[in-house]
C-alpha cells in the first residue's frame, strides 16, 4: 500500500509547447522572439526560395496573424521531428507532412501575402462577420 508521501511511480510526461494563439504578453513576445529567429536563421536561409507574384512573401510576416499561427505550428513540428526521439526518419516526415504543405499556403499567390512585395508589406482587411444571434 503506497503512502500519500510517496512519490508516484508514474513519471510525469513532459508537457507539449503551448500553440503561440494561447500566449499573450511576455510569453507570447518570447516565442515570437524565438519563432522570428528560427524563421531568419534556419527556415528562409534554407527553404526561403525567391520571391515572386506566383511565390509571395512579406517581409513583415509576423504582423500576418495566420502566417504566424502557420509557422509557429511549424517549429513545434520541426522541434519534435527533429529530435533523435523521431526517429531517422523523422525530419522526412517533417518535410512531407508539415514543411510542403504550410509554404504551400504561406506562399501561395491567394495566401496570406498576395499583395505583399519584398520591401512592402499590404495590410489585409478580414472578412466581416455577423453576430449570431442564434
Amino acid at each position: 500500500m503506497a503512502h500519500a508521501h510517496e512519490a508516484d511511480p508514474t513519471p510525469e510526461q513532459p508537457q507539449a509547447p503551448a500553440f503561440i494563439l494561447y500566449l499573450d504578453g511576455a510569453e507570447y513576445a518570447e516565442e515570437m522572439r524565438n519563432l522570428a529567429l528560427w524563421v531568419s536563421d534556419l527556415l528562409l536561409p534554407v527553404y526561403g526560395r525567391e520571391v515572386t507574384s506566383a511565390q509571395p512573401w512579406c517581409p513583415r510576416w509576423w504582423e500576418h496573424l495566420e502566417a504566424v499561427a502557420r509557422l509557429h505550428a511549424l517549429w513545434l513540428a520541426w522541434q519534435e521531428y527533429t529530435d533523435p526521439a523521431a526517429g531517422a526518419s523523422g525530419p522526412a516526415v517533417w518535410h512531407r507532412d508539415h514543411l510542403g504543405p504550410v509554404l504551400s499556403e504561406l506562399r501561395s499567390p491567394h495566401g496570406p501575402f498576395a499583395g505583399c512585395r519584398p520591401g512592402g508589406h499590404r495590410a489585409k482587411a478580414a472578412p466581416t462577420v455577423e453576430a449570431y444571434d442564434g
